[in-house]
């Protein structure tokens, strides 16, 4: 039997073992609360994504992605372009990579778009009449291409346009070409182009239809680009060689003038009654007479004088207006003037 010191000491034993197991399951349920983990917030579906690089990431499709929220799924879509991913495919993305994320009906979709803008069009002509010049063409010729749409390119990139494999052919003013564009932040673009490549000149053009027998005026012509292939035979090359000629046909707009199209103005008409002048040192004589053929500025033309019935040679100075030399030999003969 235990005498009563022994009995107050298991009591004691026992005390103590209860406060550490008490202890013990403390320190159990605390290491249980610290190692379960915390539930992630839940990821929601992006519907609409404008992107801004050529790749695609999973953070482009959820919100709260998790730690995998920077992976590139894939390649994006082209500039000005969109992919739209459905539901079935959104859901299989979230299970793969632990997207804490479930539809809630089939509609679910997500549209990833990329911001685009089309290649500019002198961008495009520039490079192409780089690659001319160095095969011959004109510095500033003309070019006219056939069925080009500019291409779009990233809103961020600065493209550039390459040329390669042209075909150029001179005589008949056509070409042919592979144009690459190429820039940070896309994948390059291949197009074929052709077109018509004209060389040009600068050269007097009327400036508004003009009459036939129009006089031209300093306001009728200016100097412009020309194509080559509209220039036939010889044609006028200043506006001093322009002004004050007299158009034989009606001339159109930017059109050359053709020298075979211009003449000097008419100023004495044939039949008209003209004021013959002769200049001599110390003497100025003048006498009226009758034309017996037409003339322009600076033209010699035959003269009659109705009381002599003398037929002397003038130059035409001005309208109805003719200048005799005095050495000029006056011939006398039945002349009829119709």
């Amino acid at each position: 039997m235990f005498n009563s010191s022994h009995r107050a000491a298991v009591i004691a034993m026992s005390v103590a073992t209860t406060q550490s197991r008490a202890a013990l399951l403390g320190l159990l349920c605390a290491a249980a609360f610290v190692a379960m983990p915390v539930q992630a917030e839940a990821a929601t579906l992006r519907t609409v994504t404008t992107l801004h690089a050529s790749t695609v990431r999973l953070s482009d499709l959820f919100d709260n992605a998790g730690e995998k929220a920077d992976l590139v799924l894939g390649p994006g879509p082209a500039a000005g372009a969109r992919i739209v991913v459905e539901a079935p495919q959104l859901a299989a993305i979230a299970r793969q990579f632990g997207v804490e994320w479930r539809p809630t009906s089939s509609a679910d979709r997500a549209v990833l778009e990329r911001v685009g803008k089309p290649l500019s069009r002198d961008a495009v002509l520039a490079a192409i009449r780089r690659a001319l010049v160095a095969n011959g063409a004109s510095d500033d010729c003309d070019l006219d291409l056939v069925d080009f749409m500019p291409p779009q390119v990233p809103f961020e990139s600065e493209p550039q346009p390459v040329v390669s494999d042209l075909d150029y052919d001179p005589g008949v003013g056509r070409f042919a070409a592979m144009l690459s564009i190429t820039g940070a932040g896309m994948e390059p673009i291949h197009l074929r182009l052709s077109g018509r490549v004209d060389d040009m000149m600068e050269l007097p053009v009327a400036t508004a239809r003009l009459p036939a027998g129009a006089i031209l005026q300093a306001n009728d012509v200016h100097m412009a680009r020309v194509r080559v292939s509209l220039v036939h035979g010889e044609v006028v090359r200043r506006l001093a060689d322009a002004i004050g000629m007299q158009l034989k046909h009606q001339l159109a707009p930017g059109l050359p003038l053709a020298r075979a199209e211009l003449s000097r103005p008419v100023l004495v008409q044939k039949g008209a009654r003209v004021l013959m002048q002769l200049d001599s040192p110390g003497i100025s004589l003048s006498a009226q007479g009758q034309a017996l053929e037409a003339g322009a500025i600076g033209e010699r033309i035959r003269v009659l004088n109705p009381v002599s019935r003398a037929v002397v040679e003038g130059e035409v100075i001005g309208p109805d207006r003719v200048r005799v030399a005095p050495n000029n030999a006056p011939q006398v003969i039945a002349v009829s003037v119709r």
